[in-house]
This record gives C-alpha cells, structure tokens and sequence, in this order.
C-alpha cells in the first residue's frame, strides 16, 4: 500500500549518522538497496545521497510496522522513524557500519518494478543498459559520488574566485558562427528566415570584451559545444571553468592557477599539491617526450641521435638527413624481457599510425643482440649509438627517422606511453602537472593549405615572434601555455592581442580579407579602439578535471547525462525529428543524402 510522509519529516541523512549519535530518535527515507528476511527478523539497507545506514525489525517492531517490512523490495521508496543504536555485526564496507537504526514507524511511499540490473556496484552491464536506465545507474554509489564531488569541486572554484577579486558572469548561449577551430552546432531563426545561431565553442570573444568592459576579472562555469566526434574525454557539450583577468601576464596567470589546483586538491582530495609547476617549452616537450601534453610519471625520454649517423651509408637514415629530418631514439632500460619481437612488431604499428613509416630496434638480451638495422652500421656507428643511449644487456632500443621532427617525435612519444602503459611503468597514484608554454602561433593545415591559428586568432605573440607574423609563420610562438596533469592538457590559455594594428596583422596572416574580418569580429575590433587593458586568461574543461581528479577513465563516468560516440542520448532519444510545423516554422527542409 502505498502511503504518505504524514508527520514525518527527514531529520538525519543516511550516511551522516555515527556512534556519536547511538541513542536518539531520528527519521530517515530514501531507496531500500536490498532486504533480507532471516525469518523473525529483518534487515534492511536504506540508501540515500549520502550512503547507506541498516534498518532492522523483529518481534518487538510493532505488527503493522514488521507486516510492512515484509513487503520491502529492492528500490522501494519510504520514510522511517527509529532509535539509532550500535550494530552487533560491524562492518567497514559501510561509512556506518558501526550503527544501525531500530525501526518503530515505517511508511511506503513508493514501490518499485523490478529493475533491468541491480543496482549496485559490483555489476557487470553493458554501457548501453546502464545509459539508457541513466537514473538507476546514477543510483549505484561509484556512480552517484563522482556527480557529488563534481558539485563540491565546483563550489570550491567558485570560493576560490570570488576570494580573489573575479565576478562571475554569464555570457550568451546564442551567438554568431565564428571560423576557425571546431565546427558549431547551429539552431536557425523564427522570426530571421535564413539566419542562425551558433552554439558557443567557448565565451572566448564575450570574455575578451568583458575587459574591455572595466570588469578587470570574470569567470563563469559555462556550457560549450562542438560539432566533432566523440572519444573517452570529449563530449558534444561540455563544461567549461572560464577566466579572463587584465593587467597580469603568463606568470601571474600560472602562478594564480596553480592557488586554485593546490585549493582544490587539499579540499577536494586532501592532497597537497607543490608549486611552482616546471614551465617547459613546446619544443622541448616535443623533443623529450613527443607529446605537448608530457607523461612525465615515468622516463623513456626521446633522445635526438641524428648527429651520429652524419655521413652514415644506412640508406634510410641517410636519405633522412640529407632531406634535413631528424632520427630520434628510446632506450626502453632493462625491458628486453617484456618487449618481445611480437610486441615491437605491436609498436611500430603504433608508430605508424602516427605517421611513422616503420620503427628500428636494437634488442639486448643475455643471449646476443638481435637487431632490425644494426647490420648495416659501422662498427663506429654501433658504439656511438650505443653510447650515447646508455645500452645494457636487457635493454631495448627504438628508433624513428623521419624528415619532419614533429613526426618522429609524436610517434616515438605515443610508443613511449604504450610502452609505459604494457610494461606498469606509470605510478596511477601520482598527481604530476606541469606548464607547457611557449608554443607555435601557427600550425600547417595540409586539408587547408594554409597556416591556421594553433590556438585562436586573438592569442599574443611572444615579442621575438612580432616581426614574423606575415613573413615566416612557422617561426612565430606564442604566449600561451597549457596545464598538463599525467599527460592529458586539463586547460588552457594566452595572452591576447589587445593592439588594433596587430590584431590586422593576425587577420591578414591566416587569409582573412578585411571584409571577412570585419564580418566575423567587427565589434571585437572597435572595442580594441576605445581602449584595451592587456588581458589573458585561460579555461579548464571540467569533466576532464573532475575525471582526472577521480582517477576515472571517461568523462561519462562524471556526467550526469552523457552522449554516446554518435552524439546521441539514450535515455531521452535525443536527437529526434520535428514536427512539420515546426520545420515551417524554422523555414528548412530536410534534404536526405543522396547515398
């Protein structure tokens, strides 16, 4: 029978009540996890947002109130009321394993069908199941915490902000497209036949003219949007914790930043954190781990071995450096045993997946050395290289030619992290930031034949870089840095350009005409002439942080209602069609692709 609260009303929560509080009444509701008749008495685990607490009932418990008792099943809704006491069997598989609650009242707000997987944790369900029951699966404790903590980590941010002069403001959901970067998601106009929104990618442009505002310092905890595809740490719409502060340059910015990570992580994790985090530059990043967010928990660093093959008449190499590339080699120390000549085989599919045409190695183990190019060095070339990486019996050399060195780099660095992550090399409980700082202006696109923006077309150039900006692109860098933590880019940002003629000049060298310009980010231009503070800023992803925080592996697990990898949400259906009205209401047709 299914009843009201009447008079009772919450007056603990589950997983708040201890030994301190054994003795005195209380009143508490929520979902019953699982009951268990042993026959005269009942035991039954009520769970709530805060835990779980066990309510008992036996011969004593009023008739009515054990009658009803009886009938609890798994995900039954009630409210009881009851004398906390100490529980006869402890457990410390529960925050209070040391109580139970003795049971006089009960009523049963709520029954329950039976559920398509038990809602508990230790469950094996496929992820489609679980998504589309979202709202049993958030039921299921290493589910709900993680959307706990995000709050409070978000509440943290927040304490933090506002403790050190920012204003939160919240900056428009409706925009006009923009170029460059990801694409949007579009939402047309009623009442403006033929014109669309945009849904923004980031508050980048509305955060810079905050400053221009006189607001000095703003953030905002924003929803953003991007149009791409979907992997472990990336969903269509995510959330961004979003800064912008005038008057302080890159190291005032970092040195803030790393307050709020030290706050955070003592808070939130009871970690303390040491600062200042290393600043290293995207060359070197490049150069010793391949990658321009570092894994720096563990060694394997690139070492640059081209010089030692200067003159050689090793066809690859030398065709390398006669095209003016570079060879890059790893010494995976005292590991022979587990790369095996199957394993490397694994690896250099790797490598060529990161544009590698094939990977060299060098194996030595207590029975010789086995080799996929040694045979065709000098004997000087062989001590050299082996030398010069520190060669030992048990270890295992790899090596990568390429004529471009962001390409060997970047693959010989992905080689690196299946290395560290096949042979348990990466200590998971480490907590390693670090700054990456100093990178290009712009990158390459082959698809576009042009230099693009590496980060946006409003980030600063560092002062050697200013006169190059139109005559030699791939020299220029930036004053924009990164926040890496255990080799994922957990945020981001720069110094931006608050000088009109140079903000032409950015215009200019990635291909816009001044009418595009103009179309594009007019306003921002004639802001920049009534007077603009030096301003920069930058911008977490926040799932990603909360996801790296709770040692998960996907942000899904830190979401309350993710997509799946075709952008779709399983629970709702979403995407779906329209009603015709409302396709003529918005004046677009659906036009099928013709394959």
């Amino acid at each position: 029978m299914i009843e009201t609260m009447g008079n009772l009303r919450r007056t603990n929560y589950c997983g708040e009540v201890g030994m301190e509080l054994a003795g005195q009444e209380m009143t508490v509701c929520g979902s019953i996890a699982k009951s268990r008749d042993k026959g005269g008495i009942i035991f039954a685990d009520l769970r709530d947002t805060t835990g779980i607490l066990q309510l008992v009932f036996d011969e004593d418990t009023p008739k009515d109130v054990f009658a009803k008792a009886e009938s609890l099943r798994s995900e039954y809704v009630v409210i009881c009321r009851g004398k906390l006491r100490e529980r006869a069997a402890k457990t410390d598989k529960i925050s209070t394993g040391s109580v139970e609650l003795y049971v006089s009242e009960l009523r049963i707000l709520s029954e329950a069908d039976t559920t398509p997987f038990e809602v508990r944790d230790e469950i094996q369900v496929k992820d489609e199941l679980r998504l589309k029951y979202r709202y049993l699966d958030l039921r299921r404790p290493s589910m709900h915490e993680p959307i706990v903590i995000r709050s409070k980590i978000c509440r943290v941010i927040r304490d933090f902000f506002y403790g050190n002069h920012f204003t939160e403001i919240e900056t428009p959901d409706l925009i006009g497209s923009t170029p460059e970067g990801a694409r949007d998601y579009v939402v047309p106009s009623r009442v403006q036949p033929g014109h669309f929104y945009a849904l923004p990618q980031s508050p980048q442009l509305y955060k810079q003219i905050l400053m221009l505002s006189g607001f000095d310092r703003y953030f905002q905890i924003a929803r953003c949007f991007r149009d791409e595809d979907l992997r472990a740490d990336r969903q269509p719409e995510f959330t961004q914790v979003d800064e912008e502060m005038s008057f302080m340059d890159e190291e005032d910015i970092m040195t803030l930043n790393e307050g709020l990570i030290q706050k955070l992580w003592k808070e939130i994790l009871h970690v303390d954190v040491p600062t200042p985090f290393v600043r290293m530059p995207w060359d070197e990043a490049m150069d010793r781990f391949g990658s321009d967010k570092p894994d720096t928990r563990f060694g394997l660093e690139i070492q640059d071995v081209t010089a030692l093959f200067k003159g050689t008449e090793f066809v690859p190499f030398k065709a390398t450096i006669e095209a003016g590339g570079t060879i890059r080699a790893i010494n995976a120390k005292g590991l022979a045993d587990q790369l095996t000549r199957k394993t490397i085989d694994k690896l250099t599919e790797t490598a060529k997946t990161y544009g590698a045409k094939g990977m060299a190695y060098t194996r030595l183990t207590a029975d010789g050395v086995s080799s996929s190019f040694e045979k065709n060095l000098t004997d000087a070339e062989k001590d050299a290289l082996h030398a010069a990486l520190g060669a030992e019996t048990g270890d295992v050399l790899l090596l990568v030619s390429d004529a471009k060195r962001v390409t060997a780099c970047t693959a010989l660095g992905q080689v690196r992290l299946d290395i560290g992550h096949r042979c348990g090399l990466i200590d998971a409980d480490k907590f390693n930031f670090l700054w990456v700082v100093r990178f290009p202006l712009f990158e390459y696109s082959e698809e576009e034949g042009r230099f693009m923006a590496m980060h946006h077309p409003f980030t600063m150039p560092t002062d050697d870089s200013l006169d190059k900006v139109e005559t030699d692109q791939g020299a220029c860098y930036a004053r924009a840095y990164d926040i890496v933590l255990n080799g994922i880019e957990m945020g981001g940002g720069s110094i931006r350009i608050n000088n009109p003629a140079l903000q032409d000049r950015m215009f200019k060298a990635l291909g816009f005409t001044e009418e595009r310009a103009r179309k594009n980010f007019g306003y921002l231009m004639d802001a920049y002439k009534f007077g603009a503070p030096p301003h920069g800023g930058m911008a977490y992803g926040l799932d990603r942080m909360v996801m790296l925080m709770l040692k998960r592996d996907s942000i899904r697990d830190v979401i309350a209602f993710p997509k799946v990898q075709n952008a779709s949400e399983l629970m709702t259906g979403c995407p779906g069609e329209l009603e015709p009205k409302q396709y003529q209401e918005l004046h677009i047709a659906y036009v099928p692709d013709p394959e």
